[in-house]
């Protein structure tokens, strides 16, 4: 246990699951139209631990959160910029007269 004073500087994560009325679509299918889910604020999401809805400033915080991660997940599997003919022309190659660009056409 670690000794703190004052609040904590981060924001806590909450761990989301699934609602399992509406299973994540925010929407409940009744006999001829869909309704707004009950159970998850009409968001799809529910705390993993207690299985309650979160407060909704509480849950636009940790969708936020999750979106922010999910983005630099996908940064991380990016490939980097590819190499093709084009940087010959982009770059510098010092090759020309005085030390211009020479592309060789």
């Amino acid at each position: 246990m670690s000794r703190s004073h004052g609040p904590s500087l981060r924001k806590q994560r909450i761990t989301l699951s699934k609602c399992p009325d509406c299973l994540g679509r925010a929407v409940v299918k009744e006999v001829f139209y869909e309704l707004p889910c009950g159970l998850c604020n009409a968001s799809g999401w529910v705390s993993a631990i207690k299985g309650e809805p979160l407060p909704l400033e509480e849950l636009v915080t940790q969708l936020g959160l999750r979106v922010h991660e999910l983005e630099q997940q996908v940064d991380r599997q990016r490939p980097l910029r590819t190499t093709g003919p084009s940087d010959q022309y982009e770059t510098n190659n010092r090759r020309g007269a005085g030390g211009t660009n020479f592309t060789g056409d």
